[in-house]
Order: structure tokens, then C-alpha cells, then sequence
């Protein structure tokens, strides 16, 4: 830490500016991590409505990732384990972040077992909750509503369930990673202006039509905190403040039609895909950094997708279609159609590669926000074409403290002790023992 404050202000992490827009609505902006925040060794000031305790641990932060259909294997898994291992063609956006990621094959996705349903729902069944697909939902409630029992009191949101494709085809299964329970599912907010207005409070739709920013409702507020910071604290203060304007402008810049739901059974093309999936991963950051949640989802495609990819060039199929066949789609032949799904998983992986990297920028006391946060990446299926539910793969990334990075690992065990491994390794949540029905054990490589 740059600074240590003895002297002056020590704010609390549930520390928000607020105020009313012109029509009288409220707004909450909440605070970047301020060196005010933090004792010399990096642990957080208590909150004031607690005065027995003086200071309280650094909290755990858990992002599930997903996008759905499977991938080429060969095109994807390394072929090399440990730290030298292969950079493949679906990797090579996570380069530059080798010694933050940790690449894993070989897990199985073990709860996939009856027959209901075809084999996307029942494999995004056990992917989500560890549990079997009932038909119309899975058997139990998903990994980060588990996590968010436990992990959730004590921030503005329990959870928060991300999404950027606004497809609408197929069933409750298709279009929700997020599950409270059986039949229960947490929709993922895909409109990057809704998101926003419940992170800030703000239903005023004055920012949208790009009369007004929410800053000015909070612009008293502001000035009174900055007088007493530290020049480093008002410094961040300020470009806090800078970064929520620019949030404004990327989302008030949208065309109208982003306003809008797709309409059901609607032939989706998402248009400008990666500009929405970014905003959405900067909203995300946001409300990680400012305290406002501890536990999302991030849902960056649909369970069995349908959309095209005009912005990559491949228009003449779906997603879907070119992972069937040897990848084979409309118009083209197998092997080719293998390297198009390649380059659809190459921009997978840059997105969420774009959301660690945006993560590991936010100094946090004595670090920074990625190493306070585990993130997950979980994929439906390995190979695409074969529905396969066994050698699946996954990207961690975060807890730097806790979680092994820099290499890929070929994994004995299920998805469940993945999540188990993480719950109990990264984020010291104590679960019961059938929190996660296919987990029998620890994934004692995946630890530091």
C-alpha cells in the first residue's frame, strides 16, 4: 500500500454517495477500493454500524462463467501439461495472463445420467447444480446459489445473475445457469441499461436519453468525501467517478433496438455481441469492487445457442450447427467448419479473459480485486459434435493466495469436486457434504 492512514478519514466498505435525480428517484454509487478502506496490512475498516470491531478479513468474491455448445477438442485442450504447456488456437487470448490461469481437462460431468430431455438440458443440468435434469429444471439448486447461501449476507445483492445474448430459444434450461432450487430459475439480466439502473438505483431515464448523467445526483456528496481524502484517495475517487461516466456513455451509445427483449423463436444474430459482453463484464467488475455483491454468474451465450457471428465473419450457420458433423455446417465442409468453431471459442475465451484482466486492474488493499475473487469458466460439453460429458474443461482464474495458476492440469475427478475444491479451498465456505451430489473428493492440484 502507497499510503498508510493513521490520521484521517478511515471509511468503511459499505460506504455509498448517494442522492436524488432531478425527478426525485435515488441514486447509489458505490466506492472503488480506497486506501482509507484498509489498515497497513491491507485488511478492511470495519463497517460503522458494527463498533465492536475494529477491522474485519478481506472478503472472498466467486464469478461463475459459462458459454454453451462444447468446443474442438483438438483446437482447445493443450496437448502439454504443466506451466510449458501448448498455447492452442482457443487459448491464446489467456497468454498474457498465463500466471493467473490455471487450464484444466479431464473432469467429468457425472450427474448427466437419465434421459430426459436432449443432450444439452441434461448436461447443463450437471454442469449447473451437479444434479440430474427433471424434465423442466434440475434436481437441486446451481454452484453459486450454494455459494451465495453462504457467502451473500452482507453485501446489497446476494447474487447477481449476468447475461449478454438475448436469444430466446428453447426451454427454462437453455436460457438460465442461475437456479434458487427446482423449478426456481434466476433469469439473467441481458439489457446492459437494466443492469446499470439496479446497480446504481437509478429508474430515471434521463441518463439513457443522454440529457443527464446519474453523477450529477451524487456530485454534493461526492465534493464533501473528496475534501477529506487523502490525494491518492481523491485521485481514485475521481477516476472512479471518470469510469462511471464512461459506463453512461457506452450504454446511452447503443442503438435503441438494445432496449428491447428478442422476441421468442427469434433467428438470432447478435449484431455487436462483444461490445455488449464487455459492458456487462465492467458492470460486473463495479459491483465486485464496490462491495455490492460477492457471487454472479456470467451467462456469455445460451445453453445449445443459435446465434450467428457476423463481427467474426461466419454467418452462413449458427453456433449450434457448426459444432455437429465434424463441425460441418450449411455450405461447408467438416474440417473447415471445425476452425470456424475454433475461432467462436478463441472469442469465448478473449471475453473472459477480458473480464480477469479488467479485474486484476482494481487495486485492492494490499492487492488487487482478481486476487480477492476465484472465477470459474465451465463449458456444457468437451467435444461438440458427440454431446461429450467426459474430459471437460475448465478455466480458473483469481485467489492467487489459495488457487495454483500458470499451468494445465488433466484432472481426475468431477465437476463437483471442482466446485468443492474451490468453495472449500478459495473461499472458505463451509458446505455440507452433499452440497455437490457427484463430488467424492479435493482437487488437491488445483491448490497452492
Amino acid at each position: 500500500m502507497s499510503q498508510l492512514i493513521t490520521k484521517r478519514v478511515r471509511l468503511s466498505r459499505r460506504f455509498f454517495l448517494k442522492g436524488f435525480t432531478l425527478s426525485h428517484v435515488p441514486v447509489v454509487l458505490g466506492l472503488p477500493p480506497l486506501i482509507s478502506m484498509f489498515n497497513s496490512v491491507g485488511t478492511a475498516y470495519a463497517a460503522e454500524a458494527d463498533p465492536t470491531k475494529k477491522t474485519t478479513p478481506f472478503e472472498r468474491r466467486f464469478v461463475l462463467w459459462f458459454n454453451g455448445n462444447g468446443i474442438p477438442e483438438r483446437y482447445w485442450i493443450p496437448d502439454r501439461t504443466g506451466p510449458d504447456y501448448d498455447v492452442t488456437g482457443c487459448l491464446t487470448p489467456i497468454a498474457r495472463l498465463h500466471d493467473h490461469v490455471h487450464v484444466l481437462s479431464g473432469m467429468d460431468n457425472s450427474a448427466v445420467g437419465n434421459a430426459a430431455g436432449d443432450g444439452h438440458s441434461t448436461s447443463m443440468s450437471a454442469l449447473m447444480t451437479c444434479t440430474h435434469y427433471t424434465g423442466r429444471s434440475p434436481g437441486g439448486p446451481s454452484v453459486d446459489q450454494i455459494l451465495a447461501r453462504r457467502m451473500g449476507d452482507e453485501t446489497r445483492f446476494r447474487s447477481l445473475q449476468v447475461g449478454v445474448s438475448q436469444e430466446s430459444f428453447g426451454s427454462a434450461i437453455h436460457k438460465n445457469m442461475s437456479w434458487a432450487g427446482v423449478d426456481r430459475p434466476l433469469p439473467p439480466e441481458e439489457i446492459p441499461h437494466r443492469l446499470f439502473e439496479r446497480l446504481f438505483g437509478a429508474k430515471d431515464l434521463g441518463w439513457i436519453k443522454r440529457k443527464r448523467s446519474i453523477l450529477d445526483a451524487v456530485y454534493k456528496d461526492a465534493g464533501l468525501l473528496r475534501r477529506n481524502l487523502p490525494s491518492e484517495d481523491a485521485e481514485r475517487l475521481d477516476e472512479h467517478l471518470a469510469s462511471v461516466r464512461d459506463l453512461e456513455r457506452a450504454i446511452t451509445s447503443l442503438p435503441p433496438e438494445y432496449r428491447l427483449a428478442a422476441k421468442p423463436d427469434e433467428d438470432f444474430d447478435m449484431k455487436d455481441w462483444p461490445r455488449i459482453a464487455k459492458i456487462q463484464s465492467d458492470l460486473l467488475a463495479y459491483a465486485l469492487a464496490t462491495r455490492q455483491t460477492r457471487v454472479a454468474s456470467y451467462m456469455l451465450t445460451k445453453c445449445q445457442g443459435l446465434a450467428r457471428f457476423p463481427w467474426l465473419g461466419h454467418t452462413e450457420a449458427r453456433h449450434h450447427d457448426y459444432t455437429h458433423a465434424d463441425g460441418k455446417a450449411p455450405g461447408e465442409e467438416g474440417p473447415k467448419g471445425q476452425r470456424i468453431l475454433r475461432d467462436i471459442c478463441r472469442w469465448h475465451v478473449e471475453e473472459f479473459a477480458y473480464l480477469v484482466a479488467k479485474l486484476k486492474s482494481i487495486p485492492e488493499g494490499d492487492g488487487t480485486l482478481l486476487d480477492h475473487t476465484c472465477l470459474v469458466f465451465v463449458h456444457e460439453h468437451a467435444e461438440a459434435n458427440i454431446h461429450k460429458n467426459s474430459g471437460v474443461i475448465a478455466l480458473v482464474a483469481g485467489s492467487s493466495d489459495r488457487l495454483a495458476h500458470g499451468r494445465h492440469t488433466r484432472v481426475m475427478g468431477t465437476i463437483g469436486d471442482l466446485y468443492r475444491t474451490l468453495a472449500e479451498g478459495a473461499l472458505d465456505a463451509n458446505l455440507p457434504s452433499d452440497a455437490f451430489p457427484t463430488s467424492s473428493k479435493r482437487l488437491t492440484e488445483l491448490l497452492a
